[in-house]
């Protein structure tokens, strides 16, 4: 089988996204196959996860792959002073995809550079988080029916926001409009708003979060303002609770309107949203299992077709 990374969200097409989601629609339907038996899935977190790891995890026992890996590098030879080409060498000799998580930005692109086995980036720093992109995308177009000229807010923490950071690239396929919602300090970073120049992106920035701007939304993407991205943490406290999305603020918005959040909140929903029907993102985190299983099956060359015709389903 041909073997493929999954590393950056920018490196694909509109083609092979819009495939990828047809893959994870495939897997809703049947989670739970044996595509993977005799596999082995290599999982390393050098930051805390909870929802990414334990999806990722998840969808290899559902496809009947084994499991091996850390939770916390300072239980691996990390703490030895291993260097990250000689641990990633040494586990690419014993599983055929190694899931990581790390908080150097790139350090997933060099594990790629240097691995002899697919690598999937479940997140490098505040660069990308191109698996949880997408399940967003595909959560987007479930509740939508498109990805097609929708009109996106971004509320919260842009400037280290990996998520955001790679909806964003994957979305200049589908013509969307985009309003960022942020304090000065945590604001989209310029390179961002170059690319979205570049791409023919519409974009407006708002410092306020108002009910007016949420009824202009078809989505409405919550993130936290991330504390262990701070260096200052008087910075943090200053802007930590700037923004709060409450259950009176969704009076006006779209029918469609479905609210999305990585994951995990801190404050900036309450909890009264939650019994909403706008509130999305419950089910949003579900569907993560279904986009790393198609991830799974993209990295090792498995198609769509041999999907739909596997046999083996448990």
């Amino acid at each position: 089988m041909e073997k493929h990374n999954f590393v950056d969200i920018k490196s694909f097409d509109k083609q092979q996204l819009l495939y990828l989601i047809e893959m994870a629609r495939e897997f809703e339907r049947f989670p739970n196959r044996e595509l993977l038996k005799g596999r082995v899935i290599a999982t390393l977190f050098y930051e805390p996860s909870t929802r990414t790891r334990l999806s990722f995890e998840t969808a290899a026992n559902r496809l009947g792959a084994r499991i091996i890996g850390f939770t916390d590098a300072k239980v691996s030879s990390v703490s030895k002073g291993e260097t990250l080409k000689d641990t990633i060498l040494m586990v690419s000799n014993y599983a055929d995809i190694i899931v990581m998580r790390h908080h150097i930005e790139g350090a997933a692109q060099y594990a790629a550079e240097v691995a002899p086995v697919p690598i999937v980036n479940a997140g490098d720093g505040a660069h990308q988080h191109p698996s949880q992109c997408l399940l967003d995308l595909y959560s987007i177009a479930q509740t939508q029916g498109t990805l097609e000229n929708l009109d996106i807010c971004l509320v919260g923490d842009l400037k280290y926001g990996r998520t955001v950071h790679s909806l964003l690239m994957a979305m200049r396929h589908f013509n969307p409009t985009f309003h960022f919602i942020a304090p000065k300090e945590l604001a989209m970073p310029e390179e961002y708003k170059i690319f979205c120049s570049q791409n023919g992106i519409r974009f407006e920035e708002h410092h306020d979060f108002t009910p007016e701007i949420i009824s202009q939304a078809d989505i409405l993407y919550m993130t936290r303002v991330q504390r262990e991205r701070f260096s200052d943490l008087m910075e943090y406290e200053q802007v930590k609770n700037v923004y709060i999305l409450r259950n009176d603020m969704l009076t006006d918005a779209r029918e469609n309107m479905k609210i999305l959040h990585p994951l995990p909140r801190v404050n900036e929903i309450a909890y009264d949203v939650d019994e909403n029907p706008h509130a999305y993102y419950i089910q949003q985190a579900k569907n993560g299992l279904f986009a790393r299983q198609a991830i799974f099956a993209h990295c090792l060359g498995i198609t769509l077709d041999e999907i739909q015709a596997d046999i083996t389903i448990l």
